[in-house]
């Protein structure tokens, strides 16, 4: 029986978020990013909605990190084109996309020769990664040429496109990024699909949307882009995680709250405590003074976050009581303004997000 800790995931603004993104590249197509269990979401549930026949607009596929990612989507009945974001991991891999109708990130030039021991009546979609500054995965500029020409002669290969990944695209400012879109445009320019936009680049470059749009962290309603907030660019969230207060307290000035006593009492306070923790992805590192949601206000966490409980201050919320429930983020609180105040980035907060915690 679950506790009550809960993380309830909005299908409506998962397709509100879709349907903002495409309004912001109207002219290209989308690879919906459901990599990480669907950021935390919920992989099949959430490319189940978004391809809800009453769904206002549709993705065109979706993309994936790794072959079992992309194999649970097709075991659940999503038919539309898959992207392999990482690619092959070896020839039996490689088998097994080309079954499963996959569309294959290539960044490595012997990922080729895995593709050339497909049977020749074997045919499977590929995308050429550019490194053009991100220098994590991809094939050097220089080398695009040659890599293209041996894909272009292999049999084995469907069709043929290119891309490449922003390092810098939240920062608008950023001098990295006119440099990448530079670049890209000169890589083999006569190769068709193109794709280059994140979801930050999708607001900051509209000039990098071409053929294709990768978005990922607008789909879960969080903001991309440095310096505004998740509504400015009219995203929802998608997901609301919330616990219940199982018990309060009343402790005297001077007392100490949680392991190591890192909080202490600078008034007679009234403490709660909820039924999360850091084994439910609720970051440990979290400090005091984080703020956490209910009763229509903010209270701030004090002292540690525990392995399931953490305790927060509802003195000046007399209607915070057992069984009452809290928000950790979601509709009430920006994820974002969370991950602001703990030291990280909202993408961290929603895929640490734990499997005992149930998704509705």
């Amino acid at each position: 029986m679950n506790r009550g800790t809960v993380a309830r995931i909005d299908p409506i603004a998962l397709q509100h978020n879709l349907h903002t993104i495409k309004q912001q590249a109207p002219h290209s197509r989308v690879w919906a990013v459901v990599k990480a269990d669907g950021y935390g979401h919920g992989a099949i549930a959430c490319a189940t909605a978004l391809s809800h026949p009453e769904a206002i607009v549709c993705p065109d596929g979706f993309a994936v990190a790794t072959l079992q990612e992309a194999k649970s989507l097709r075991l659940a009945g999503i038919t539309q084109p898959i992207l392999m974001l990482e690619g092959a991991a070896s020839v039996h891999e490689v088998q097994q996309a080309a079954e499963l109708a996959l569309t294959l990130m290539i960044h490595q030039a012997h990922q080729i020769d895995w593709l050339d021991s497909l049977g020749s009546e074997q045919q499977i979609a590929v995308l050429v990664k550019v490194d053009t500054g991100m220098h994590r995965l991809g094939i050097a500029p220089d080398n695009v040429t040659t890599i293209v020409n041996q894909l272009s002669s292999l049999p084995q290969v469907a069709s043929l496109g290119i891309t490449s990944h922003f390092a810098c695209s939240d920062d608008q400012t950023h001098p990295m990024n006119h440099r990448q879109i530079a670049l890209f445009s000169t890589c083999a320019p006569e190769i068709q699909p193109r794709s280059l936009a994140n979801s930050a680049a999708i607001w900051n470059f509209p000039d990098s949307q071409l053929d294709w749009i990768r978005p990922g962290i607008a789909l879960y309603g969080a903001s991309p882009v440095a310096g505004k907030s998740a509504a400015a660019l009219n995203l929802l969230p998608v997901m609301t995680l919330t616990a219940p207060i199982i018990a309060e307290r009343w402790v005297e000035t001077g007392e100490p709250v949680g392991y190591a006593c890192t909080w202490r009492a600078s008034r007679r306070t009234r403490v709660a405590t909820l039924a999360i923790g850091y084994a439910d992805g609720y970051p440990r590192h979290a400090p005091s003074g984080t703020p956490i949601w209910i009763c229509g206000d903010i209270a701030p966490l004090i002292g540690r976050v525990s392995m399931d409980m953490i305790t927060i201050d509802v003195t000046d919320i007399p209607e915070a009581t057992v069984d009452c429930h809290a928000e950790l983020w979601g509709k009430h609180l920006p994820v974002d303004e969370v991950a602001a105040t703990i030291g990280t980035i909202s993408y961290e907060l929603l895929t640490r997000v734990s499997p005992r915690v149930p998704r509705l």
